[in-house]
């Protein structure tokens, strides 16, 4: 039996780089039975057949630290959220709610603002709002390559997924990073002025300075519905320590009076676009859970 981590699956059959090399494998059978599915980022027991040793059966998946569903992958340390200063508009409400993904799961994001050499204003003004919430932000410009240095380092030895709006550059990043991705890039769209997806399956790259990388088709999407609106504010750090001083108990701050985190905004101790992301993001989770009743 050999151990390794699943890096590629397509069409059934999961690749797993051990260290006696990378085994084409199947899962076997049982895995159906109890409808579980190995991922991309799994650590799997693996046997190998008699007559192929490049070829094996997945045996058992090793205990998960997380897992995602859309794309599906398991087992990632960190989120590097990638954002553009412009082309396309930044979306922070999407940003937000990737850091809300992340940090339900117990993931580690990083907010990377790629297109620095298109507006340096903008991408400053993003940096502020997401350094206020103590998350660690990256100005980079993979057309320029800028700041791939500071990527790098925060990649090592890490298992990383980049999320983000198509068009935002997580490709041409990658590329940068090392020559051995060759990922397609795509155009932004000057009609719509959105990316076109250039990623077609989740793969799991090996860094040459150590570490991996997801690169992950549909990585933009909104796992953390159904977290409950109550657990919300825990999410969102910079609100998160700020709870606690309220006149009422149970307070969802929004509307209520003596609210303390309503109090630190005034204070700009919370950027106003983050506390508009929370609200936004609290009302639909109050319409998502009356429309399960």
């Amino acid at each position: 039996m050999l151990t390794g981590t699943i890096i590629k699956g397509i069409g059934g059959f999961y690749y797993v780089k051990t260290p006696e090399g990378c085994i084409e494998c199947r899962a076997r059978g049982r895995f159906r039975m109890k409808d579980e599915t190995p991922l991309v980022g799994d650590v799997v027991s693996i046997k190998r057949t008699a007559e192929d040793e490049t070829k094996g059966s997945i045996e058992e998946i090793l205990p998960r630290k997380n897992v995602f569903i859309r794309p599906p992958v398991a087992n990632i340390d960190q989120l590097v959220i990638t954002v553009a200063a412009t082309k396309p508009d930044p979306n922070l409400l999407l940003v937000d709610q990737l850091c809300v993904t992340a940090e339900a799961a117990g993931v580690v994001p990083i907010i990377c603002i790629n297109k620095l050499d298109l507006d340096e204003q903008r991408a400053e003004e993003i940096k502020a709002i997401y350094e206020k919430a103590g998350y660690l932000v990256l100005l980079v410009s993979a057309r320029e390559d800028w700041g791939t240095e500071s990527l790098k380092s925060v990649l090592q030895n890490k298992i990383t997924a980049f999320a983000g709006n198509s068009g935002v550059g997580k490709s041409s990043l990658l590329n940068r990073l090392s020559g051995y991705f060759a990922l397609q890039t795509g155009d932004v769209s000057e009609k719509t002025k959105r990316g076109r997806h250039t990623t077609r399956h989740t793969e799991l790259f090996e860094l040459p300075f150590g570490g991996y990388v997801f690169d992950t088709p549909g990585f933009s999407s909104y796992e953390a519905e159904g977290i409950g609106a109550e657990r919300l504010a825990e999410l969102f750090p910079e609100i998160a320590c700020h709870v606690g001083g309220c006149r009422f108990a149970g307070c969802a701050h929004i509307a209520e009076p003596g609210c303390s985190v309503k109090e630190a905004l005034q204070q700009g101790k919370i950027a106003a676009e983050r506390y508009e992301s929370y609200c936004s993001l609290y009302i639909a989770e109050k319409k998502h859970k009356n429309w399960e009743k």
